[in-house]
């Protein structure tokens, strides 16, 4: 399970003290403290093993043993930083040439997501990876269900789920078709083509993330960090919307049973409505509704009209337990 402050967790894990490293010189070595001092990174060749997890570490001109971590093993170049002298050479393990499955590389991992947890978000909503609107039917008057297909794949195909599409992919639940419209894709693509690419150039390209993607990735953190997504994106042509999704705290129904609940909030600015904010919560299978309007003519004809809202949504299987209608005046600029 995902920790609620991801975040947090993260920019700890970026700083997280390494354990720290003995040394025990050779016989036949001497002073070895003077040609070290505190701070210093100097590189170290791992020899023999003498004992688990214990090796003889070639470092300058000096032999030492050093019990090491069980990630590193015989012909390794690692980097070690000077701890302190006395009462004996202590060193820590900077960095290592492990693969990239090692507590070093996880460590870097963590650090690069702690980086641009720290930067500023560009933008806290997802858009629709094409500029077209979502609906672009002959009707005067959008087909409902096919605009939430619709809504429900500009979600789907923004990126933010692409690791558990991944899962999916792999567990055979998810087309290969549908995974490739991802925008981590587009990546993968352009670098297939790119067949020349030497080693050092793909390992860069594999240990970065991306410039389109780092706002993608700091939305996905975001997300686990506030359970909630937003999107905004033309519904029809000309017809901005702003939607929210976010999960609330688990409710007790009558029966004492925990139930989930999720929020949703829609936002439109509509040519003869005006400025128009509705805010589904769904707790089971039940639904609140509040509608919040700028002026009372419109108040007054949503009013009027909810008797037919309540009965469509009745007839789609989704029961509406409250409905609310507010008003809230916007002050005008003297």
């Amino acid at each position: 399970m995902l920790p609620a402050n991801l975040i947090s967790t993260l920019k700890a894990l970026s700083v997280t003290d390494k354990p720290l490293i003995t040394a025990t010189p050779d016989k036949g070595s001497t002073d070895v403290g003077k040609q070290f001092e505190p701070g210093q990174k100097v590189q170290g060749m791992v020899q023999a093993q003498v004992a688990p997890n214990v090796f003889n570490v070639r470092v300058a001109t000096q032999l030492l043993q050093m019990q090491l971590p069980a990630f590193v093993h015989s012909g390794d170049t690692i980097t070690l930083q000077v701890v302190s002298l006395q009462p004996r050479l202590t060193f820590t393990l900077a960095a290592s040439s492990n693969p990239v499955s090692t507590p070093e590389s996880l460590s870097a991992a963590s650090r690069l997501l702690s980086s641009l947890s720290q930067q500023p978000l560009e933008r806290s909503y997802v858009r629709p990876i094409q500029s077209s609107p979502l609906w672009t039917g002959e009707k005067v008057q959008p087909d409902t269900t096919q605009l939430a297909g619709k809504l429900h794949e500009a979600l789907s195909q923004s990126g933010l789920f692409y690791e558990s599409h991944q899962a999916q992919w792999i567990a055979g639940a998810r087309p290969t078709a549908q995974l490739l419209l991802e925008p981590q894709n587009q990546l993968s693509q352009g670098t297939n083509a790119r067949t020349a690419q030497t080693g050092n150039e793909l390992h860069a390209t594999t240990t970065n993330i991306p410039e389109h993607l780092q706002t993608l990735v700091q939305q996905q953190m975001s997300t686990l960090e506030t359970h909630q997504v937003l999107w905004q994106g033309q519904v029809w042509q000309g017809q901005e919307m702003r939607w929210e999704v976010s999960e609330d705290s688990p409710h007790r129904n009558a029966q004492g049973v925990e139930e989930g609940q999720w929020i949703t909030q829609i936002n439109l600015d509509l040519p003869n409505l005006g400025g128009v904010s509705a805010r589904l919560s769904f707790n089971g299978n039940a639904l609140n509704l509040s509608l919040d309007v700028g002026d009372a003519q419109t108040r007054e004809r949503m009013g009027n009209a909810s008797s037919q809202l309540i009965a469509a949504l009745s007839e789609r299987g989704i029961p509406v337990v409250h409905t609310q209608i507010t008003q809230t005046i916007i002050a005008q600029d003297n």
